[in-house]
């Protein structure tokens, strides 16, 4: 079962989708996710956002000032700045 992904900045929704993996940095260091994950809130730190689609294609956003959050397979990032990078 993958998980869906929410990815939205103060100003608009950055990346939603379904991924098989997605890691960030957090303030106490860099964590990863995958479907089962047990349930996590943490402080998202200055960084890159790197989430892999079930498809296999790579999305990297660079994002700061927020948290992370993860229950049941949903994995929901709301950050102040957020942006994709080409």
């Amino acid at each position: 079962m993958p998980l869906q992904v929410n990815l939205v900045s103060a100003e608009e929704e950055v990346w939603s989708g379904e991924a098989s993996l997605v890691i960030a940095k957090t303030v106490e260091g860099e964590i990863g996710f995958m479907a089962g994950h047990e349930p996590v809130l943490a402080i998202l730190a200055e960084g890159r956002v790197r989430i892999t689609g079930t498809d296999g294609v790579k999305i990297e956003a660079e994002a700061k000032d927020g948290f992370i959050s993860v229950e049941s397979d949903t994995v929901t990032i709301v950050a102040g700045l957020a942006a994709l990078v080409a």
